[in-house]
């Protein structure tokens, strides 16, 4: 039996969608069964043997699809192999202070659910382009350049390094 793995994602404006079809290719490559699905879509992890929960840190928050999942499959996120990916940090070039608070704000989020034990936990690059944003987020950041911090080798290395953790032999 192959091993199947559920991909959740939460967005807002699409770039952790992107990441998470990133993610889901990286494992379907490696031979896994992978369904990649909007976290508020999914009402059951029934059939799956891992997960990952990928959604982008805002306004020192992480987005509320991806917390409310963690509280909903609570019973289900205990017997089975979960990873999470914030996305976060926007600036190029790289400003390290960005990454720490990243990876802060999200061992904060994940504090709230002292029972969830991820194997895996990373903080990946995202994009900002403010010609997206809406109400008060472009009032914010109306004088912001465009930039992304994405790095689509960091993605692929994370997600391969899944593979291995949640490779369920035949």
């Amino acid at each position: 039996m192959t091993t199947s793995v559920l991909v959740g994602f939460a967005t807002r404006y699409g770039s952790t969608q992107e990441i998470a079809g990133e993610v889901a290719s990286v494992l379907l490559e490696a031979g896994l069964a992978v369904n990649l699905l909007p976290l508020r879509e999914i009402h059951s992890l029934d059939g799956y043997q891992a997960v990952v929960i990928g959604a982008p840190l805002q306004m020192y928050r992480w987005h509320k699809d991806a917390v409310n999942f963690i509280a909903k499959q609570r019973k289900a996120l205990a017997q089975i192999p979960a990873a999470v990916f914030a996305v976060g940090p926007v600036q190029s070039p790289r400003v390290e202070q960005e990454w720490i608070d990243a990876r802060n704000q999200i061992e904060k989020e994940l504090s709230r659910f002292p029972w969830f034990k991820p194997i895996s936990v990373e903080v990946l690059g995202g994009v900002f382009d403010p010609n997206q944003l809406t109400g008060l987020m472009k009032t914010f950041a109306r004088v912001a350049p465009a930039s992304t911090a994405r790095d689509t080798e960091q993605v692929k290395a994370w997600a391969g390094g899944l593979v291995e953790k949640f490779y369920q032999p035949e």
